[in-house]
C-alpha cells in the first residue's frame, strides 16, 4: 500500500459507514438540485425572457428535455447503488470523536431539515448526554444530586462543545454548587417549536427517571438553545418538570431575531428579481427551517406554519412569555468596547444585538420585561465566548447560588 506523502493532509473527521452512505445521498441531492438549476436556467436562456420579470414556466422539450432527465435519472440510479453498498458494510459502533461530532452538527445545522425528511442517517436524534454518551450510562457509576442542571447548545452546535478553552459552565457549576449536568443534543435545523417539544417530552422522562428525587431543575442554553427551551416551557404546563424548573439562564440567544438571517431573506429577494438569476435564490432556500426561525426568534407552530418561511417578512410571531415562577437571567454580548452605540445594536456580539439577547422589544406584548439585576452585558466578546469567559461564569454562580 502506498504511504501517504510526507505533509500530505490526512483526513481529520473519522467518518463512521453510515456518516459515508449519509454524505453520498446528500451529493446525489446535490447532483439533482444543480441539474434543475441550470435546466432551469437553460429554459429561461432559450424563452428568450425580459431581463426582469417572472421566469417562464415548465421544462425544456425535446432532446434538450430528455438529456436533464437522463442526468437525474442516472444521478440517482448512482446514488441507490451506493446506498446499498454503504448499507451493507458492518454498523459501526466506535466511540464517536469531537471532530465528527462538530462536523455532523454543522451538517444539521444548516441541512437538519432536509436530512430528516430524506431519511438521512446524518440527522441526528435528539437525546440528552453526558461526555457524549447517552445520560443512563454515564450515571451508572456516578452520584447524582437532586440538583439537576440541563445546558442546551446553539445553532450547528453540539453537546460537546460546551467546552471551550478548557472551561465548561456544566463542570464547572457541578464542581462548586453541586448540580448535576446533563447535556442536550439536537438536530438545530429543525423548526424551533419541534424541538421544543421533544425537549419537553424528555425533560419529563429525565425528572421521571433520575435516580433521586429532584428537588432544584435548572436551565442554562446558549444561543438557539434559549428559543428550543422557551417553546419547551410554553407547551409543558403542567408536566412535572416544570414544578421542578427554578431558573432558566439565557446566553446570547435572539430572542427577538438575527439580521443575519433577515438578510439572507433580502438577498432571495434580490435574486428573485430577474428571471435569469433568479434559479440561483434556490441555493439561499436550502437553507434549514431552524435558520428561518431565527429570522424573528419564532417559537411556535403558529410563527411560521401555512406560510412561505423564506419570504416571511414582518414580525407578527404570537406572543410567549417567560413561564411564570421561574426566575430568568439574560446575558448579552457586544464585540465593541462598550455596551451602547450603533455596532452593539446592529451586530452585538457578531450574531445577535444585544437588544435582541435581552429581549428588548417596541412591541410590549412580544418584550420579555426582566429585571435590570437578571440581566448581564459583556464586552469585547464574540457569540461564543459567552461560553468560556470567567465574569459570565462568576454571574452565572452568582445567580445559581
Amino acid at each position: 500500500m502506498t504511504k501517504p506523502a510526507p505533509g500530505a493532509p490526512r483526513l481529520k473527521v473519522p467518518l463512521r459507514p453510515a456518516d459515508v452512505r449519509g454524505l453520498s445521498r446528500l451529493g446525489v441531492d446535490a447532483v439533482v438540485g444543480v441539474t434543475d438549476l441550470v435546466e432551469t436556467m437553460h429554459h429561461t436562456i432559450a424563452s428568450v425572457s425580459g431581463i426582469t420579470g417572472r421566469a417562464p414556466d415548465g421544462r425544456p422539450s425535446g432532446i434538450t428535455g430528455f438529456v436533464y432527465r437522463a442526468v437525474r435519472g442516472t444521478a440517482r440510479t448512482v446514488g441507490q447503488g451506493l446506498d446499498v453498498l454503504w448499507g451493507a458494510l458492518p454498523f459501526d459502533t466506535a466511540t464517536s470523536t469531537p471532530e465528527r461530532e462538530a462536523f455532523v452538527a454543522a451538517l444539521n445545522g444548516v441541512w437538519g431539515d432536509h436530512l430528516v425528511d430524506t431519511g438521512n442517517p446524518l440527522a441526528i436524534p435528539m437525546s440528552l448526554r453526558i461526555g457524549g454518551r447517552p445520560y443512563r450510562q454515564a450515571l451508572a457509576n456516578a452520584r447524582p444530586t437532586g440538583k439537576l442542571l440541563v445546558l442546551v447548545h446553539g445553532l450547528a452546535m453540539n453537546d460537546l462543545q460546551w467546552s471551550r478553552r478548557g472551561h465548561d459552565h456544566g463542570q464547572a457549576l457541578a464542581r462548586d454548587l453541586g448540580f448535576t449536568p446533563v447535556y442536550l443534543h439536537y438536530n438545530s435545523g429543525l423548526h424551533v417549536s419541534q424541538n421544543g417539544r421533544a425537549f419537553a417530552a424528555l425533560l419529563d422522562d429525565l425528572v421521571a427517571d433520575w435516580p433521586v428525587p429532584v428537588d432544584e431543575l435548572v436551565i442554562v442554553c446558549h444561543s438557539m438553545g434559549g428559543l428550543v427551551t422557551r417553546s419547551a416551557c410554553s407547551v409543558a404546563e403542567g408536566r412535572p418538570w416544570m414544578a421542578a424548573l427554578r431558573k432558566l439562564v439565557f446566553l446570547g440567544t435572539p430572542h427577538h431575531g438575527a439580521p443575519l438571517e433577515r438578510g439572507g431573506r433580502l438577498v432571495d429577494t434580490l435574486l428573485g428579481v430577474s428571471p435569469y438569476v433568479a434559479p440561483f435564490a434556490r441555493l439561499g432556500k436550502t437553507r434549514s427551517a431552524g435558520i428561518t426561525d431565527l429570522r424573528f426568534g419564532n417559537l411556535q407552530d403558529a410563527d411560521w406554519q401555512h406560510r412561505d418561511r423564506h419570504a416571511q417578512k414582518q414580525d407578527d410571531r404570537r406572543p410567549t412569555p417567560l413561564p411564570d415562577g421561574v426566575q430568568c437571567f439574560l446575558v448579552a454580548a457586544t464585540t465593541s468596547a462598550q455596551s451602547t452605540g450603533l455596532r452593539s445594536a446592529m451586530l452585538g456580539d457578531g450574531l445577535v444585538p444585544v437588544a435582541s439577547a435581552l429581549g428588548v422589544h417596541r412591541d410590549p406584548k412580544l418584550a420579555l420585561n426582566v429585571p435590570q439585576s437578571h440581566q448581564m452585558v459583556v464586552t469585547a466578546a464574540n457569540h461564543w465566548d459567552l461560553l468560556s469567559r470567567g465574569d459570565v461564569y462568576q454571574q452565572i454562580r452568582t445567580w445559581l447560588t
